[in-house]
């Protein structure tokens, strides 16, 4: 398979540069692209039948044995295979210590149309307003491990398609449905299908521990610095906030994600316990 890879060894080379440019999410949205880099993460992408286009790896940094596979494994995709130099693939890079491995391949655009959940008791993370793109990644590898049916991005400050979103996320980003959506419309999606809209809040009456979980849930959480918009407030059905005992008062917004899912891992599995 590595025969058929081209050499890139000129960091003058076009491919590098154009690769370089896709650091931009300008650049990103206009050629519909994504970079997926690391060998966790572009295995993960893989095994969720996401499909590379073009696949850049350099042997000089592989960290063990196994990314001859995913070599293979794009390569029985279609992907363009360009084996580089060190100082090329370095320039093409985002992380600080490269893994050797970096593939280009279709962005994810899912739609609340395209949803398709057949839990009776759906589990929804709605992210209004993240700003940064580790937090996101976070939430989603948070979300893939309890077990959500979908994550809905409102009005977004985030490009879910920026790769240090696909780093923080090691790769979940493709094991679940991530949607983008306006406030309006995840409301009125939620509201559709009576999934009940949990508002955290740090103000809320309401400890999260309080909520009935069992029941088809969606915890909606925003930005650190400005919380959840009035829209949200207003059509929660109930207003939660997770107890602060110190003298900070509020958690970052992905750990508090984590908390509030596990809440339901719990109370889901205390119930299953009972019956």
């Amino acid at each position: 398979m590595e025969s058929r890879a081209q050499q890139i060894s000129s960091l003058q080379n076009p491919r590098v540069k154009e690769v370089v440019k896709l650091g931009k999410r300008s650049f990103r949205d206009e050629a519909g692209l994504l970079l997926v880099e690391g060998y966790r993460e572009l295995k993960r992408a893989l095994d969720n039948r996401w499909i590379p286009q073009e696949f850049f790896y350099c042997p000089e940094l592989f960290l063990g044995k196994n990314e001859k596979e995913l070599i293979e494994r794009c390569a029985a995709a279609g992907a363009a295979l360009f084996e580089c130099s060190r100082p090329v693939f370095e320039k093409m890079a985002y992380r600080d210590r490269p893994e050797g491995v970096l593939a280009l391949g279709p962005q994810i655009r899912i739609t609340l149309g395209d949803l398709a959940i057949k839990s009776a008791f759906p589990l929804v993370v709605v992210a209004e307003s993240i700003e940064k793109p580790g937090n996101l990644g976070t939430m989603l590898r948070s979300a893939d491990a309890a077990g959500v049916d979908a994550v809905i991005v409102c009005d977004r400050c985030t490009d879910i398609n920026n790769p240090n979103v696909v780093r923080a996320s090691i790769g979940t980003l493709f094991a679940l449905p991530v949607v983008e959506a306006s406030s309006e419309e995840a409301i009125a999606w939620l509201k559709e299908r009576r999934i009940q809209i949990l508002a955290a809040s740090p103000h809320a009456k309401a400890e999260y521990t309080d909520a009935d979980l069992s029941q088809g849930t969606a915890f909606v959480v925003g930005s650190e610095q400005y919380g959840l918009s009035s829209q949200w407030m207003e059509k929660a059905d109930l207003k939660i906030r997770i107890p602060m005992l110190g003298q900070a008062d509020s958690l970052n917004v992905a750990a508090a994600t984590t908390i509030l899912l596990y809440e339901v891992v719990r109370q889901r599995r205390a119930s299953h316990t009972r019956s």
